[in-house]
């Protein structure tokens, strides 16, 4: 049965999808961790292709594409698309300030004062990423935000990411990283989850669609695929790296 005009929309999660979602950001985050950690050469030099590897690790697995997925897995008795340039500037605005935020806290050396600054710069990227893709969604429906729920997200996004940029520049131990990985994909899916949480979805008349939007059920997946393409690809970059910078590898250069 259609929604009548005026009626609040009860929204319900795809398990499967949510599943996904913590997934890639997982992966994400651990691959982040791994390139944060070569980001910064013997010398005391960036390596800029390990950061650009970790903000597109971080920014845009870890954090965006769980946030798509996640966007997903949320379903409304109307049918969802998503407007394809904000969506496309939210990816680009993740990684980008994913990418500073790194740069911020690590680019010279683990230090207090950049960490604190690259915090709540990805805190904030973080939750403007989130907010306009929630704005990205074209439905019959317009969206009213609790501003509390709002400041809520907020602040789990601060505390998320000074725990992921901490993280990554002060644990060397695989073992210590995967569950730093963990911890930092339950911390952003808190963000994600808490911040739809602000949203409140009222039945509107229906309009013509958009002709940027796109949608349909098996997006998520598709995003998932790509994501963990790129993530096989960031590793192999990190590996080749590493082998270079091996005594071995050096021998060989």
């Amino acid at each position: 049965m259609d929604p009548l005009i005026g009626q609040l929309l009860t929204p319900k999660y795809a398990l499967g999808t949510v599943v996904l979602s913590y997934v890639i950001s997982f992966f994400g985050s651990l691959l982040a961790l791994l390139c944060a950690r070569k980001m910064v050469r013997a010398d005391g030099t960036v390596d800029f292709a390990m950061l650009a590897s970790g903000a597109v690790a971080l920014g845009g697995i870890g954090i965006w594409s769980m946030h798509f997925i996640g966007m997903v897995a949320y379903r409304l008795p109307v049918p969802i698309a998503y407007n394809v340039p904000l969506t496309v500037i939210s990816l680009v605005a993740a990684i980008v300030i994913s990418g500073i935020a790194l740069y911020l806290a690590g680019g010279k050396r683990f230090n207090v004062k950049g960490w604190v600054a690259g915090s709540l710069l990805a805190a904030v990227g973080v939750c403007v990423m989130h907010y306009m893709g929630m704005f990205a969604m074209s439905m019959r429906a317009t969206m009213s935000l609790d501003w509390n729920v709002v400041a809520g997200s907020f602040a789990i996004a601060v505390i998320a990411a000074a725990s992921a940029l901490w993280l990554a520049f002060n644990l060397t131990e695989l073992t210590h990283q995967v569950v730093a990985a963990a911890v930092m994909g339950v911390a952003v899916c808190s963000m994600h989850y808490v911040g739809m949480m602000a949203a409140s979805m009222v039945c509107i008349a229906p309009t013509a669609p958009s002709a940027f939007a796109i949608g349909g059920s098996n997006i998520g997946l598709g995003v998932f695929g790509i994501a963990g393409t790129v993530l096989i690809f960031i590793l192999w970059v990190v590996t080749g790296r590493a082998i270079d910078n091996s005594p071995r590898g050096a021998a060989h250069a």
